[in-house]
């Protein structure tokens, strides 16, 4: 599940990343169509051997999870421990991905929305860091604002390394994925 926003106006904002995780998700699949189910644009595709279905939910952030509640009653057979969701950090700096099999929402509000409608914080999040380099006042317009072209590299290479991540978390599980990607802050 990659969380973000739906609109044109969101496409490239950092607000968006799970959604841009999906994406980079489904083009090393090399297939897999999204269609509309549960308020999510849904895809089911062959990933890392494992037949397995990426999901953006389309109902704006801090409502993600009225798509995931039903995604996961269908696909998951309401285990929310199957979940893997991706979401943006601005309490991790640019560039650094973070994983882990539970926890707080930690501030993240499409987060929070998901553990209320599970009620529980028993499924992997995948963090990918976004956070500013200076004191930035408004967070909200910070995440809501297009990625600036230099930092579209570290970007790019993030969900590189984010994809490789939900590989190993499929193949060898949350543990593994946690100690070959997850980096101290620096």
């Amino acid at each position: 599940m990659g969380l973000g926003n739906p609109g044109r106006e969101y496409q490239d904002t950092r607000h968006n990343l799970g959604f841009m995780l999906i994406d980079r998700l489904i083009e090393r699949a090399g297939s897999g169509r999204f269609r509309r189910q549960s308020q999510a644009d849904v895809a089911e595709v062959t990933l890392a051997r494992r037949r397995v279905v990426l999901a953006k939910p389309q109902t704006f952030m801090n409502l993600s999870g009225e798509s995931v509640r039903p995604l996961v009653a269908r696909y998951c057979d309401g285990d929310a421990a199957k979940l893997i969701a991706a979401s943006d950090d601005v309490a991790l700096p640019l560039g650094m991905i973070r994983i882990r099999p539970r926890g707080s929402a930690g501030g993240q509000k499409g987060l929070r929305s998901i553990i209320d409608q599970l009620g529980t914080q028993q499924f992997t999040r995948l963090r990918l860091g976004v956070g500013p380099d200076h004191p930035v006042e408004d967070l909200s317009g910070f995440v809501l604002s297009r990625i600036p072209r230099r930092d579209r590299k570290a970007v790019d290479e993030m969900l590189d390394r984010a994809a490789d991540a939900v590989e190993v978390v499929l193949i060898e599980g949350v543990e593994r994925a946690m100690s070959l990607f997850n980096q101290r802050k620096t």
